[in-house]
């Protein structure tokens, strides 16, 4: 396995030819001086940008015109003097130099127009290129290039790796060839599917020319969950989730959930910029960067930083201090960090994973996103899995909103079920895949998807919410379901009529009839729960706190015992990793207000053009006292310590139940529980 660094830095420089003197402020001391003010041991430097400028003399494509020595290779020795690791980048997907020389390279969409970052062609903004094309062949002599002037760099990263739709004349005669239709979207998506292989394939063994152990990374903005065929094209992981430049604050958590259980080190990729990549004079609050690089810490992963380089190659010492404030702390922590393994009392089958969105992977899918924000604001210790997991680790699996049961995942879940594994089903999870029948014995008879949306529940009171005590509304429709030999959950009562330009009522949906419908809203039998309503993706869409509460409720009833139980809010987080080799456990602990700031903006760029967002903030990263802790772990405990300040803690253990309290809690605390 390939290991990575702590503290990395992706220094982004896409550098446009109308901006000249290029590099002329590049000082080899003062590049060094800002990797020791930022506590840096990794820098990512540009071999070629998304302009199509190379920083370097090439032979394949083009020196930047207003370039006169070779930066690259001055930044590369600078940090080697100094002991940083220097992987380099090169852009992949889009190339504006190419695409301006060879216009034919470029994707084009089926309604003619070609693909890119900009609409139309008097718009700023890059140009997507087509990997059946013969830009590959141009863009692995790139990296052949590349790898042989500088055999013993610490990585390739190549960057923008999607293949959309395309209709160029080599993806028609690759359809034409292979019996498929361009005029089916099905057909069209394949050809894509060759595109991206061929892509992996050639691209990871132009980057292997010089040396075969070369660490390659392949960059899409996003893991794919459930893609694993690809993964033999990785040497390893980098998270891409920069939480104010479209990700959020909850992409990240669930991203390092699903990446700690695959064959590789990985590490978490934020950016110093207040929103997005390639903003000047832009800068992230210290505060935020200290808990995102916390995060990063206690959901497994090394940390990465994301910066953008002045064109005169200038490094901005604002910036490292920033950065170096927190790599400070990621240094103290990181012997606690190494070759860890998080514990999960849950695995959360991820509904991207087992319907494989192979394309234009999203940052966001409602049932993955609203299942993780109840786990992570539940303190439930969790993984997020394919279907190629081990299950028989997991006290419980969560089946989200939409996951129907093929022949194999029926096997294996039978199987699990046999053990003692319980199930966890909400709305067509469950289902076989035309929908008919469960095929589980939820323990109730099944009629079929309600006509009403939206309908109401009044959930029993061992899982209603705590303030609620009539009809909740529930936005997204609900299966009909009534329990027989399970124990029902609550029930479902219906609105007089849906809402139509013939019956309305009021200014949104109707109200409930007063008596219910006699359908159930749940259904609990033995090691089987189910909730007739999509709920993950309900709580997604609506946030209410009578969702998080109603779901939340339900699944402590059926997993009955935590291994972690603390009395942290809902915005605070919890994991727990085990480092087997120092015989301890480390908990960890965070906690920050997230605060939505600014209004509704459209920002450029590839991962946010075309979007209104709003930027959530971390400004004050204010304390807790007295966090009650409760661990349900086998071993005789020999001592709690907060780590790395060295600070002991009282604590109790009755059979395999440790107490303690933590004083204080401010961002992050590690708490080291060593075990003979």
């Amino acid at each position: 396995m390939h290991k990575l660094r702590f503290r990395q830095i992706h220094l982004d420089f896409h550098t446009s030819e109308a901006i000249d003197n290029i590099g002329s402020k590049f000082d080899k001391q003062k590049f060094q001086q800002a990797l020791k003010i930022g506590n840096v041991n990794s820098i990512t430097c540009f071999s070629k940008c998304h302009h199509g400028w190379s920083y370097h003399p090439t032979q394949i494509g083009s020196q930047h015109p207003h370039l006169n020595f070779n930066l690259l290779d001055a930044q590369y020795e600078a940090a080697k003097e100094i002991d940083v690791n220097v992987p380099i980048y090169l852009s992949a997907g889009v190339d504006n130099f190419a695409s301006h020389e060879h216009p034919e390279w470029r994707e084009i969409k089926v309604n003619g127009q070609y693909a890119g970052w900009s609409a139309e062609v008097t718009n700023p903004g890059f140009h997507l290129m087509c990997f059946n094309s013969p830009y590959l062949n141009y863009l692995c002599e790139q990296i052949i290039e590349v790898v042989r002037l500088f055999p013993d760099a610490d990585g390739i990263f190549l960057d923008i790796i999607a293949q959309g739709q395309c209709c160029c004349k080599w993806c028609m005669a690759i359809m034409k060839d292979r019996g498929l239709n361009v005029a089916v979207e099905a057909d069209r998506l394949k050809c894509a599917e060759i595109a991206i292989e061929r892509y992996y394939k050639e691209t990871t063994a132009a980057s292997k020319d010089a040396r075969g152990n070369m660490p390659v990374f392949h960059n899409s903005g996003h893991i794919q969950r459930g893609n694993r065929q690809l993964l033999k094209y990785f040497s390893h992981l980098e998270l891409e989730s920069l939480p104010t430049g479209g990700w959020g604050y909850d992409h990240f958590p669930v991203s390092a959930k699903y990446c700690m259980n695959l064959p590789f080190d990985f590490l978490g990729m934020t950016g110093k910029f207040h929103t997005t990549w390639g903003e000047f004079g832009g800068y992230k609050y210290p505060n935020a960067l200290k808990y995102e690089c916390a995060a990063m810490l206690a959901y497994g992963a090394k940390c990465s930083v994301g910066d953008q380089l002045h064109p005169t190659g200038e490094m901005d010492i604002s910036t490292y201090k920033i950065i170096g404030s927190a790599y400070e702390s990621v240094k103290a922590k990181e012997p606690w960090c190494h070759n860890v393994e998080n514990i999960a009392d849950i695995g959360l089958l991820s509904s991207s994973a087992v319907h494989n969105v192979r394309q234009r992977a999203t940052h966001d899918d409602a049932p993955d996103t609203g299942a993780a924000r109840i786990l992570l604001e539940g303190h439930f210790l969790f993984d997020v899995i394919d279907e190629e997991i081990d299950f028989s680790k997991y006290k419980l699996l969560v089946l989200p909103d939409n996951i129907s049961i093929n022949d194999n995942l029926k096997l294996k879940l039978d199987e699990y079920l046999l053990n003692g594994g319980k199930l966890f089903l909400t709305g067509t999870s469950g289902l076989n895949v035309d929908g008919s029948i469960f095929l589980f014995d939820i323990g109730a008879s099944y009629e079929g998807p309600s006509p009403y949306q939206p309908d109401y529940i009044l959930p029993t009171k061992e899982i209603r919410p705590s303030f609620v005590n009539s009809p909740l509304v529930m936005y997204l429709p609900s299966q009909r379901i009534k329990a027989e030999k399970g124990k029902s959950l609550g029930q479902v009562y219906d609105p007089y009529f849906n809402r139509t330009f013939e019956h309305f009522c009021s200014h949104q949906h109707t109200p409930p009839k007063p008596e219910s419908s006699g359908f159930d809203c749940g259904v609990y039998n033995g090691n089987i729960m189910y909730l007739a309503h999509p709920v993950f993706s309900i709580y997604r869409d609506f946030g209410a706190v009578a969702y998080k509460e109603y779901i939340i409720n339900a699944l402590n009833l059926l997993l009955n015992e935590s291994t972690v139980k603390i009395n942290l809010p809902s915005i605070g987080r919890v994991t727990l990793m085990k480092q087997k080799e120092q015989s301890r456990y480390v908990l960890h602990l965070l906690y920050a207000n997230t605060i939505s700031r600014g209004g509704s903006m459209n920002l450029s760029g590839g991962t946010v053009a075309g979007k209104a967002i709003s930027v959530e903030v971390i400004d004050d990263l204010l304390p807790l006292y007295d966090l009650k802790v409760s661990l349900s772990i086998p071993e005789k405990i020999k001592s709690v310590i907060c780590v790395p300040e060295s600070s002991k803690l009282e604590f109790s253990q009755k059979a395999d139940c440790v107490e303690f309290v933590l004083p204080k809690l401010q961002c992050h605390q590690m708490i080291e529980i060593s075990y003979s």
